[in-house]
C-alpha cells in the first residue's frame, strides 16, 4: 500500500497492523540533502493572549509523517503564537506505509537516535514547548528522542500533544516524561488522526485549560 492509498483509510486503527499508529493526511517528506527546517516566527496578531500576557517565549515543535500532527501543530501555533519548527529526520521515512512501519519498529527495538536536520539557534530562550508527534508503536517516533536529547527540556514547561490511528495515548506521555524527567509537563492533548484537521475547538479548550 502506498501513502496515497493509505490516506483513504483515515479511521482505521493501525494497532490492527502490528500496533504502529500513524496520523493520516498529506505530508511533504523532506529530502536528506534539504536545508535545515526553519524556525518560523508568529505573525498572527489574533493569537490567544493566554501566554503573551505573561511574556513567555513559546515554541511549537512537532514530528509528522502523514500530516495530521502537522495540522494540529499549526492550529496550536495559530492560537498561541510563538515560533514553530518541524522535527525532520536527516534520512526521510518512506512514503510507503509498510516500509515505514517496519523501520519504526526496528528503530524502537534498537532504542535508536536517528539524526535530525532540525536546527534551533537559541533554544534556551523558550519557556514553553508545545511538543507533538503521532503514536508509533505505542510511544514516540525515535527522531523525537533525538530532538529531546539534543535540545534539553530541563526547566521548560512542556505541553505535549499526540495523534493516533486508534491506539490512543498509550505510552506517548509516560515515555516522554522518562526521557525528560526535569521538565514540567502540562495535561496532554490526544486527538485521533481522523479528527486532527477539524479540532480547532478542542485545541482551544485544551489551551484555555492549561492556564500558562
Amino acid at each position: 500500500m502506498n501513502k496515497r492509498e493509505f490516506l483513504k483509510f483515515t479511521g482505521i486503527s493501525l494497532l490492527s497492523l502490528t500496533a504502529l499508529t500513524l496520523g493520516c493526511g498529506n505530508d511533504k517528506t523532506a529530502k536528506a540533502d534539504a536545508p535545515a527546517p526553519e524556525v518560523k516566527q508568529n505573525t498572527n496578531k489574533g493569537a490567544s493572549q493566554n501566554m503573551s500576557t505573561n511574556s513567555k517565549k513559546i515554541l511549537v515543535a512537532y514530528f509528522s509523517w502523514s500530516g495530521n500532527t502537522k495540522a494540529v501543530a499549526e492550529e496550536i501555533h495559530k492560537q498561541v503564537g510563538g515560533d514553530i519548527v518541524e522535527i525532520v529526520p536527516a534520512t526521510p521515512y518512506s512514503e510507503t506505509y509498510s516500509v515505514t512501519v517496519a523501520k519504526a519498529k526496528a528503530e524502537q527495538a534498537a532504542n535508536a537516535r536517528p539524526a535530525i536536520s532540525t536546527k534551533i539557534a537559541d533554544f534556551d530562550k523558550y519557556d514553553v514547548i508545545f511538543l507533538g508527534y503521532p503514536n508509533w508503536w505505542g510511544s514516540y517516533p525515535m527522531p523525537v528522542a533525538t530532538f529531546v536529547e539534543t535540545y534539553k527540556l530541563d526547566g521548560k514547561t512542556v505541553a505535549p500533544f499526540f495523534t493516533h490511528g486508534g491506539g490512543g495515548e498509550q505510552r506517548c506521555l509516560s515515555d516522554l516524561q522518562k526521557l525528560a524527567p526535569n521538565a514540567k509537563f502540562t495535561q496532554d492533548l490526544v486527538l485521533s488522526g481522523s479528527s486532527a484537521k477539524s479540532s480547532q475547538a478542542q485545541i482551544k479548550s485544551w489551551l484555555d485549560s492549561l492556564q500558562l
